[in-house]
């Protein structure tokens, strides 16, 4: 029997779309546009200028040329959606079922770090957002706040949390810990980030978030890797050496106000630079294999979730080795450059594990008829993204809001235009091949 996110019924509404429409167009009477543009595009651009060229080229840059983030949305464009008429789509229930709890709406945020370049309140400002809008939030291993002070904002909401495999094995199994008592309902092991993507946008502007603090903040609050800090195990150089000028000194000043013991402690006692140093030679583990499982599944007993999964062969090795699901994502278009799109793969690892595993879908999310033919493909429920950050860029708290409440409506919107009154009836039926 599934537990219920929110009161019975309540996701069985006559018109989630059409209520937003009626809010949007009733306040431009009083010629009160939407908080954050609606459209995408429109969005992103608004983002852009609150952001700075550095934050923006990291939120929205990919690997290469590029060419997976194309991908990402052509893929879309390859599948129409089929309108079915007179089918009594008066009421339409949106909700989905992940792990035996009932969502109201098919989405979850996307784990996505280094949120404090997007806007200062970052992970909170997206947690009470989430809160508000009862939308299951994925804690990100590189998050700018802690995960137990975005669990204390989110309250009740559902939340997972993302992690990254360390070289240390003791780290992952603090960090899970950790999750499991800030409530998380699952782990999503993020698989296709061992080595960083060639992010040709980032390396122009020869600027990585992590190396100035960034983005480090489950690491910096961990008590494992705190440790493993005083007691310098590892070899930690960031690379060659460097010219020590102005712009070092800022980033000096930079690491000392990120560090969470203060600014003047961190300074001089250069813990803030080393705990930098220390993360770049622990964070990921380019040696993992799937024989390295089994050590996750002796640290926890919540769901585990593969993310980073475009190969049928690699979702059957999921299974087999006793996962709960996967993320069909190729951690849109920032790894492999000219990768396969994320939709493209969907169809064909849905029909192989779609029984066995809870499938889960980004890379490309733009609009509710993303989302539908996502779904009509074989997914579960779909991760945004870039859109949710871009609202956070734009609009802190409120703009998150705004961009989730749009998604639900447009999503509800179409799945009745399109003649469904269920996500249940969404299918591969309803889409037709170009």
């Amino acid at each position: 029997m599934s537990k219920p996110l929110s009161t019975p019924g309540a996701e069985r509404t006559p018109g989630i779309g059409r209520e937003r429409q009626t809010e949007i167009y009733v306040r431009g009477i009083s010629a009160q546009a939407p908080r954050v543009p609606v459209d995408f595009a429109a969005l992103e651009a608004r983002a852009r200028e609150a952001m700075s060229p550095e934050a923006f080229a990291y939120v929205a840059g990919g690997a290469g040329m590029e060419r997976t983030m194309v991908a990402n949305r052509q893929g879309f464009e390859k599948w129409a959606i089929v309108p079915r008429m007179l089918r009594d789509v008066s009421v339409r229930d949106t909700s989905v079922e992940i792990f035996g709890t009932r969502y109201p709406s098919p989405y979850m945020l996307a784990p996505i770090g280094v949120l404090e370049m997007a806007h200062p309140e970052a992970d909170l400002a997206v947690a009470r957002a989430a809160r508000r809008e009862s939308v299951p939030m994925i804690f990100s291993n590189q998050a700018s706040v802690p995960m137990e002070e975005c669990a204390r904002e989110l309250g009740e909401t559902p939340r997972f949390f993302q992690l990254y495999w360390s070289v240390s094995n003791e780290l992952v199994k603090s960090l899970v810990a950790r999750a499991e008592k800030a409530g998380c309902e699952a782990i999503v092991v993020t698989l296709d980030t061992t080595l960083l993507g060639w992010r040709t946008r980032d390396l122009d502007l020869a600027y990585l978030p992590f190396l100035r603090g960034k983005g480090i903040a489950q690491y910096t609050s961990d008590p494992v890797f705190r440790r493993l800090l005083k007691e310098d195990e590892l070899d930690q150089e960031v690379g060659p050496e460097r010219k020590v000028n102005l712009a070092t000194i800022r980033v000096l000043m930079e690491l000392a106000g990120n560090y969470p013991d203060g600014f003047f402690k961190s300074l001089t006692s250069g813990e803030a630079l080393a705990a930098v140093r220390k993360f770049t030679g622990i964070y990921s583990r380019p040696s993992l294999t799937w024989e390295d499982l089994s050590f996750l599944r002796e640290c926890t007993d919540l769901p585990i979730v593969l993310k980073g999964i475009t190969a049928v062969e690699d979702a059957r090795l999921a299974k087999e080795h006793g996962m709960d699901g996967i993320v069909v994502s190729n951690h849109g278009g920032r790894q492999v450059d000219g990768a396969l799109s994320s939709i493209e793969a969907l169809p064909a690892i849905a029909e192989a594990v779609g029984e066995d595993l809870t499938i889960f879908f980004d890379s490309g999310i733009r609009t509710g008829a993303d989302v539908f033919k996502a779904l009509a493909l074989g997914a579960d429920a779909v991760l945004l993204g870039r859109p949710y950050v871009y609202g956070l860029a734009a609009g802190g708290e409120e703009g998150v809001v705004e961009v989730l409440r749009n998604f639900k409506a447009d999503f509800d919107l179409t799945m009745g235009l399109a003649g469904c009154r269920s996500v249940a009836e969404v299918k591969a039926s309803r889409l037709h091949a170009r």
